[in-house]
């Protein structure tokens, strides 16, 4: 979270701004606003995009599952790439690696602009240019995310996330239906050019944005322990990972509607491209609608309920589509459509920012992103074969019906309330020191905390500690055990196992906030005078771990 000193400064720019509800507080500051209009039209730039390249493969590849392969070209990068842009963004300048992903699809915008104006396109060749720009996509998008809390201060943290959200989700909307109108009148060139003239906007803010740089005295992780910190974070927080499962099994049934949209478009409804423009508009509105009442409707009702008005509204959606093929029946299902899709996807979005840790954030998010983008790949994969052997229409009939079972998962998965817990590092913890002269080494470290517990409280104690087991682990411990004391039953011993000194010293500062509970509750079990012992160990006996001194000089 930023520092005392930042918050002061970001409310300090907002107080000639006039008072705004509560909903768009976050706007009063400049540079959340200034990121917040840049990054929505690149949004938007990426999703018009997508239709000029959706609808071109329509006219260059006679395939329903080439038409689909957009959409999966479109998802793929984030899972490649989204989990070693969130690591990068965690680990560096955020900016940097912001204005990195957006400089790569500004290059790719324009390379298939002018590929496309000379005729040079080939099915193959498209797919390959929509995963170059969705590559930066995947970059940037972590890196954005996880700079909300660099913009404004932390009071006004759940409600930027959420406006975050919105903006993201009216560009997946809106951004469609305007591209479809640009490839009806301008053509489909223009929708490439649009998106590499929208990115122009966001370098510039980005080169103008300044953010104070958190000075961390430990020394950076590397990259590949960084992103195996991030699945063993999400792998840890069962929170994360109901929202990811969540949104990952609807918008695997949901992305039939995107993925098959340009078919119903051509071959159920008879239209080209302006009435391809039509049906995203109408997803456009909906969304619009969506996020002008998401506000009150989160005020008003749990996060859980939410998602499943809005599962069960896209499901009517693509009922519709499947079983009612005209105009009439399609465009008011498809406002319906864009107001669910905006209501889910915002509310997970908020649920994960909202749970995970600074230090982290960035690649929660890109998992979380993974989630979100792995269900789109595979559900147009999916959707657009079932599309070849049975027809459109029955697709996504299958797929409407699919995604009204999953509610069932709301039984089994529930979904966190609308409480944003405070994700701020524990400062007051104990750090581990070095005797004066010492050299930890570069073994491993046994962490040991001891505690005196009644044993008529032992099968409750060990249950608590099977809460803590999940937090030290999720923290980075690789192994985790609890010991009893056979001579003396009141003697208990925690244990648990670290890669080095430098991941002990990380470990410590870790825990947060949210993180107490757990720990007084396991605490108030200690019947100990003292508070329970804590001993760090460091790894000997071996040159490998640097024990004697000058063994590896031996050797």
């Amino acid at each position: 979270m930023p520092a005392r000193e930042e918050d002061i400064k970001t409310t300090a720019a907002a107080v000639s701004m006039p008072k705004l509800p509560s909903a768009l507080a976050p706007f009063r500051y400049p540079m959340f606003r200034a990121i917040w209009l840049a990054t929505l039209m690149s949004n938007f730039g990426v999703w018009i995009q997508s239709v000029g390249a959706a609808w071109l493969m329509t006219s260059i590849a006679d395939s329903a599952a080439m038409v689909a392969l957009v959409q999966s070209a479109t998802a793929l990068p984030v899972l490649m790439f989204s989990l070693f842009g969130g690591a990068l963004a965690d680990l560096w300048d955020r900016r940097l690696v912001f204005m990195t992903g957006q400089i790569i699809v500004l290059s790719g915008a324009t390379l298939i602009a002018v590929l496309e104006g000379a005729g040079a396109v080939t099915p193959w060749l498209l797919l390959a240019l929509v995963f170059v720009m969705d590559t930066g996509s995947a970059l940037r998008q972590p890196a954005y995310q996880a700079s909300v809390g660099d913009l404004v201060p932390r009071s006004e943290l759940p409600a930027a996330v959420a406006l975050n959200s919105i903006g993201f989700n009216i560009a997946r909307s809106v951004g469609p239906a305007i591209g479809g109108l640009v490839v009806a009148t301008l053509g489909v060139q223009a929708s490439f050019i649009l998106n590499a003239v929208s990115n122009i906007f966001i370098i510039g803010v980005l080169l103008a944005w300044r953010p104070k740089r958190s000075v961390d005295e430990l020394p950076r992780e590397s990259l590949l322990p960084a992103m195996a910190s991030g699945l063993r974070y999400v792998g840890g927080s069962p929170t994360v990972l109901t929202v990811m499962l969540r949104c990952f099994v609807f918008t695997a049934a949901a992305g039939a509607a995107w993925a098959l949209l340009p078919l119903v478009a051509r071959e159920d409804l008879g239209g080209g491209p302006f009435t391809y423009g039509i049906l995203l508009g109408s997803l456009g509105v909906g969304a619009i609608i969506g996020a002008l009442n998401i506000g009150v409707l989160r005020r008003r009702t749990s996060g859980q309920m939410l998602v499943a008005i809005g599962t069960a509204s896209f499901a009517v959606t693509m009922l519709v589509l499947g079983l009612f093929p005209n105009l009439y029946a399609v465009i008011p299902a498809l406002v319906l459509g864009g107001a669910a899709w905006m209501m889910t996807l915002s509310s997970f979005n908020v649920m994960v920012q909202l749970s995970a840790a600074n230090w982290v954030k960035a690649r929660v998010l890109s998992i979380y992103q993974m989630s979100l983008f792995g269900g789109l790949a595979l559900g147009s994969w999916g959707w657009g074969h079932a599309a070849e052997s049975v027809g459109t229409g029955q697709a996504l009939t299958a797929a409407g019906l699919a995604l009204a079972i999953s509610l069932v998962l709301g039984l089994r998965f529930r979904l966190p309330a609308n409480i944003a817990p405070d994700m701020s590092p524990i400062t007051a913890l104990p750090r581990p020191t070095l005797a004066p002269g010492l050299d930890a080494g570069p073994g491993s470290v046994a962490v040991t905390v001891e505690y005196e517990v009644d044993p008529a409280d032992a099968r409750d104690f060990a249950a608590a500690m099977r809460s803590l087991r999940r937090l030290r682990r999720r923290d980075g411990a690789v192994r985790w055990t609890l010991y009893q004391d056979a001579a003396n039953p009141t003697r208990w011993i925690e244990a648990f196992l670290l890669r080095s000194w430098l991941d002990d010293l990380r470990h410590q500062r870790r825990t947060t906030m949210a993180d107490r509970d757990t720990l007084d509750r396991v605490r108030a079990f200690h019947r100990g005078s003292a508070d329970p012992r804590v001993s760090h160990l460091l790894a000997r006996g071996t040159p490998r771990m640097g024990w004697p001194p000058g063994a590896d000089a031996e050797h």
